[in-house]
């Protein structure tokens, strides 16, 4: 992955704020879309969900997720060149009294205010996606595949 490349994938991680999220459970496909924060060291992906929400039931520990990330859509757009990054990985709750969750939470709210409130409401929670690999995609016939090291990578930069 090139220059371009990387400053894409991270930008599309720090820059846009909300993931599309695929998942199953018990045998049904379930979508969603969540805010997101991506974790410092670019791994994963910190996202919070109700239990009231049907897509949580796909959000338990050791469960496979696929997600998109993508700039928005407008008008003048051709939505066949809007840069987008598909992940996939593992599902990990974070638990309360755990330093990692106290840092994404913390990440959260810095990121998204408000959910200084929802975080604190008993059916919130939030999950770790730890990505195992990807596809950025730049545009019509510009895409790489991305390894969980390249995500990594980004860190450094």
């Amino acid at each position: 992955m090139g220059p371009e490349d990387r400053a894409l994938l991270k930008s599309l991680l720090v820059d846009e704020r909300l993931l599309a999220l695929g998942l199953v459970a018990g045998g049904e496909p379930l979508a969603g879309l969540l805010p997101f924060v991506v974790a410092d060291d670019f791994s994963a992906l910190y996202v919070q969900a109700s239990q009231l929400a049907r897509h949580t039931r796909g959000l338990t520990a050791g469960a496979r997720f696929s997600g998109v990330v993508h700039r928005p859509d407008g008008p003048d757009a051709d939505p066949l060149q809007i840069p987008r990054v598909i992940l996939e990985g593992v599902i990990a709750p974070l638990e309360s009294g755990r330093g990692e969750r106290e840092a994404a939470v913390r990440a959260f709210v810095r990121r998204f205010p408000s959910a200084a409130m929802t975080l604190a409401l008993p059916d919130f929670t939030l999950y770790r996606l730890e990505i195992e690999a990807g596809r950025l995609v730049a545009g019509f016939g510009s895409a790489s595949p991305i390894a969980a090291a390249d995500f990594r990578d980004l860190a450094g930069e």
